[in-house]
């Protein structure tokens, strides 16, 4: 009864009763994760005797979150960033990790640990704080903006506190600086393989047009380079996360992302649960003082520094308040981070197993913290200056997705570069997409039946979405899913032919037929060069597009009614005949 199988359905039953009532209750999924691992581990029901095991196969979805963030750290979009990223977020996380290490000095802790605490409790989680924003419609307000600034640079010093704690501890003596220049080799080998290799790979792949393959490619990208990191004695997730800013601007990045993100999301699921299950409660019966003293500093400290922040920014008090607490938390990266110190000696496993419950528990405290202020301070009217950032900060998401960047396509994405309105372009063709990107266009692989990769493109942030693509049935599909999932979506479509025109009008979108108007152009050249009078050739053009329009509407209005079809082609032919009769 503790083979694969029978652990396995335990976590998935727990996650699936447990998950459901925290989301209801407003405490997010994280925290529901931790309750089903606590649930199922060796301090509840003990259905699950070990979750260390369990744990250090979880740590991959960290390594495929990690990996996610950087294919999101695209130079241009970093550069766009740098005010709000650096300033807010180097802001938050040196004074922060400052102020939180002065006060473990003040209760007696070693300056290193001192120092190690700080820097790991200074992280927020990024998974917490952007669910909430989601849940609540405020991931576009200024204040969420600002959130996602922090929490971005938050994601980058990972990378460095990940550096720091071996330093801090000592580890390796005279052996660090061989073990930095094999790792900063490595680095410079992934950086060049990355601008030489990986797209020309990848391209590769792509014409086989095996989507198995391609989702197999994407694992074995990020856990090569997890592992080649991980031999040298590097960090697992400074490998993976190097890999995504590396593939930030390649033309696969949409498809990589689509492809990781359900592992991503199976995994880190999992990593929760995995906390959970080794979470020791009874440190919260042994040491109540220590765990409530410790929770208090961490929302404390972390409220005050981004509330002096906020006010800086001439933020009201009202929103000074919300945005405090909602990045008071400590982040699942803390999760990590500590464990490697215990690893390292650097702090024993008392203490770690401590802030660990004090991570969870400050998770637990910030969606009640911040119902608190809602009710004891209902929201005033909007105000135009509740700004905690510049309001021309651009924003990552498309107004416009184009689905099929080919001769059709094309004309609408330079009219929109003219206009500088940022769109992304989905196409399926390799070599078309390496010579548009050669033009300077955004344009990525992928393929645009697919529900998810249309998510990850923003489709659900756009308000068009231009159906280009050179085949009718993959344009239908493509309509239905858009319609079904992404209503308020506005679809201009392109129709190959009149009975797929016939299709598209059915499905109540706007149909541009591709050759319908330069054919008519055609029409009235060819009667002027007759001799026929200009006036009299645009008129008699204009009264077969109106007619032809007419006819087209109708059929669709009688689409399932055969004998009505027949009948409305049979008018419309014979109107037609009686309109160049009297032309």
């Amino acid at each position: 009864m503790d083979g694969f199988f029978f652990q396995a359905l335990v976590l998935l039953g727990a996650t699936l009763i447990l998950l459901p009532l925290f989301q209801r209750l407003g405490l997010g999924s994280i925290l529901g994760y931790l309750a089903a691992g606590i649930a199922v581990g060796p301090l509840g029901f003990g259905l699950i005797s070990d979750g260390t095991h369990v744990l250090h196969f979880a740590e991959l979805g960290v390594v495929l979150m990690l990996f996610l963030v950087g294919l999101e750290l695209a130079p241009q979009h970093l550069w766009a960033q740098r005010r709000s990223l650096v300033g807010l977020g180097a802001t938050q996380m040196v004074a922060s990790a400052l102020l939180l290490c002065g006060i473990f000095l003040l209760l007696g802790f070693e300056s290193r640990v001192s120092m190690a605490v700080g820097a790991i409790l200074a992280l927020s989680s990024t998974a917490f704080v952007i669910q909430m924003l989601v849940e609540t419609n405020q991931l576009g307000t200024p204040h969420g903006r600002s959130a996602f600034s922090i929490l971005l640079f938050q994601d980058l010093a990972v990378i460095p506190i990940l550096l720091l704690l071996p330093v801090l501890a000592g580890a390796g003596g005279g052996e660090d600086g061989p073990q930095l220049l094999a790792g900063l080799a490595a680095l410079v080998g992934m950086v060049l393989a990355g601008r030489y290799l990986l797209n020309p790979w990848l391209g590769w792949l792509a014409k086989l047009r095996n989507r198995e393959l391609m989702s197999a490619s994407a694992l074995m990208l990020v856990l090569g380079a997890a592992g080649l990191m991980e031999h040298l004695g590097l960090s697992m997730g400074l490998g993976a996360f190097v890999a995504g800013v590396l593939l930030a601007n390649s033309p696969y990045r949409e498809q990589l992302e689509t492809d990781i993100q359900p592992f991503k999301g199976l995994l880190l699921g999992l990593f929760f649960l995995a906390i959970g299950m080794t979470m020791d409660l009874r440190l919260l019966r042994d040491y109540p003082g220590e765990i409530g003293l410790f929770l208090m500093v961490l929302l404390g400290a972390k409220t005050l520094v981004l509330m002096v922040i906020a006010r800086i920014r001439k933020a009201d008090w009202r929103g000074t308040m919300m945005f405090g607490m909602l990045l008071s938390q400590g982040g699942e990266f803390a999760f990590v981070l500590l464990t490697q110190a215990v690893t390292l000696n650097l702090m024993d496993s008392t203490l770690a197993g401590q802030l660990n419950l004090v991570v969870a528990l400050s998770m637990a405290c910030t969606p009640l913290l911040l119902k608190a202020v809602v009710a004891l301070w209902p929201a005033q009217q909007p105000q135009a200056r509740q700004d905690l950032e510049d309001e021309t900060m651009p924003s990552h998401h498309p107004r416009v997705v184009i689905a099929g960047l080919g001769r059709f396509g094309q004309i609408t994405a330079r009219i929109l570069v003219g206009r500088q309105i940022p769109f992304t372009a989905l196409d399926s063709d390799p070599d078309e997409i390496d010579m548009l990107r050669r033009f300077g266009n955004e344009v990525y692989f992928g393929d645009v039946t697919r529900l998810d990769l249309l998510r990850t493109a923003g489709l659900e942030h756009a308000r068009v979405l231009v159906v280009a693509v050179d085949d009718a049935e993959a344009a239908l599909k493509t309509v239905e899913l858009v319609r079904d999932h992404f209503p308020h979506v506005s679809i201009i479509a392109r129709a190959r032919d009149r009975f797929h025109a016939f299709q598209l009008r059915a499905l109540g979108v706007t149909v541009i037929r591709e050759t319908f108007e330069s054919a008519l152009l055609t029409a009235r050249l060819t009667l002027t060069e007759l001799g026929v009078p200009e006036s009299t050739a645009i008129d008699l053009v204009r009264s077969f597009r109106d007619l032809d329009e007419r006819m087209l509407e109708e059929q669709v209005e009688h689409r399932d009614d055969r004998e009505k079809l027949l009948e409305a082609n049979a008018r419309g032919r014979a109107e037609l005949s009686s309109l160049l009769q009297q032309d």
